[in-house]
This record gives C-alpha cells, structure tokens and sequence, in this order.
C-alpha cells in the first residue's frame, strides 16, 4: 500500500468517515491513473492533477446515495443558524445561556400578562358593529334572558343581555331614538347627555360590552352585577332636561302669581 493510503486508511479507522473512505478510494484511483499501483512503489505527482481525479471519483454517484436530501440539509441549516444565533446571545447577556433563558422567560411572562389583562386586540371594525343583531325585543325581555344566563353563570351572553336591556330601556322612555344600527359606544355617549350624572358608568359598562363581544373577554359575575346595579338606578333617575323643565315651568307659576 501507498503512503498516502495508508495514512488516510488510518484518517478513516480513527474517525469512522465514510467521506475520508471516499477520498482514500478517489486518491488510489489518483495514483493508479497517474501510472502506479498499491503493490507498486509510490508514485509521485503533483497536487493540481491529484486534486482533479479525487474530484472525478467523488463525483461519481455512487458516493452520494446516503447523502441528505434536500429538505434534510435546509433542516440542518435552520438549526446550525439557529444553534449561532443562542450562541451569540448566550455570549452577549450576563449570565450566559442561564441569563438568556431567563430573558426569555420573563419576556413571555410579560406578554401573558398584557394578553391576560387586555385580551385579543379587536379590530377597527367590529367596534361599530350594532348592538342590536337580532329581532326587536322589549328591554323586559332582554332582563329575563340576561337574569336567565346569569342563573346559569354564562356571564358573557348575561352581559350582552342586560346591555341591551339599558339601552332598550332608554328608548322606550324616548331618552334615545330608536335607531337601528347603533353601537353600544354610540348608545352611551348620548344616554350620557340626558342622564349626565351617570356619563362614566354608561361609558364603562360600553367598553365592558365591546370587550366580552369583540375583545374575546371573559365577563365576571361582578361586571354583570355593576351593569344590573346601571340598569335599576338609571330607570329611578329622570332626565336633565325634564328637571330644567319643571323648574321652568314652577318659576313662571310663581311669577304669573306675583
């Protein structure tokens, strides 16, 4: 056998290559091309002619049946990028891998939090969604379904109802027009003008709605209890401007007497 053979025989025995298998193949077919033999004295020539016939032999197909397809080999890539990327960040925070881990931790932590508290963003569009996607019905009956879904502790659909049933309500004491297509925004902004004293609590109890509807929010027993709490106090509490009303009409009384 040839130096070089034995030396990369030896390459391949020490690391178990089937790449060094080939390049011992490819540098016999080498030295045999280049008139020599494994019984016969080394033959030596120079590197440029060697390089191209161990090309020649690697080229040949059957050293490639095992290797990796294509798939595999973009696998391989993604992980070895990725492997350097761990790396450099590992490198570059205080604590090494343990610190980056606990970046990342506390990073989804954060986010947990923030998607826990103010729920899946809604989009521009479904806030101007109507109230009222159904059949008209009586702010009683919006009561008795909402106090229906609360005796089943579905607080999502008892909120909605008992919504409704505020906003029904007020347009049967001719507070609010009827209009269809009106949002829960819409409806508490000018319930607000006529009832000024509960301007906050209609405002809070729209977004409660919009959150539970298009937020994907989880209502509470408490939010559902505020919202009933509105409803039974807004229908004890006579609008602003029948107040000025009869506080007109008692003071021309009073100067007609005088």
């Amino acid at each position: 056998m040839s130096p070089t053979g034995g030396v990369l025989t030896a390459a391949a025995s020490g690391a178990g290559s089937s790449v060094v298998r080939c390049l011992l193949r490819a540098t016999d077919t080498a030295v045999r091309a280049a008139g020599g033999s494994g019984d016969e004295p080394p033959v030596t020539i120079s590197r440029d002619p060697a390089r191209e016939a161990a090309r020649r032999e690697l080229s040949k197909r059957m050293y490639h049946e095992n290797d990796p397809g294509l798939i595999q080999r973009a696998l391989n890539a993604f992980w070895d990028l990725l492997d350097k990327l761990f790396g450099t960040a590992a490198a570059a925070t205080p604590g090494g891998a343990v610190g980056l881990f606990a970046v990342i931790l506390f990073a989804i932590l954060v986010l947990t939090a923030l998607w826990w508290r103010l729920g899946t963003p809604r989009r521009q569009a479904a806030s101007a969604t109507a109230l009222f996607d159904d059949r008209p019905r009586s702010a009683a009956e919006h009561r008795a379904t909402a106090e229906a879904h609360a005796a089943q502790g579905h607080w999502n659909q008892a909120v909605q109802e008992r919504m409704r049933a505020v906003v029904r309500s007020l347009e049967e004491r001719t507070l609010l027009d009827a209009r269809p297509g009106r949002t829960a925004d819409e409806a508490a902004a000018e319930a607000g003008r006529a009832l000024p004293a509960h301007t906050d609590r209609l405002r809070a109890s729209a977004r409660e709605f919009d959150d539970v509807t298009y937020g994907g929010r989880t209502a509470t027993r408490e939010a559902y209890h505020r919202l009933t709490e509105l409803d039974h106090d807004l229908e004890r509490t006579r609008p602003a401007h029948a107040d000025s009303s009869a506080g007109t009409s008692h003071g021309t009384r009073e100067g007609a007497a005088e």
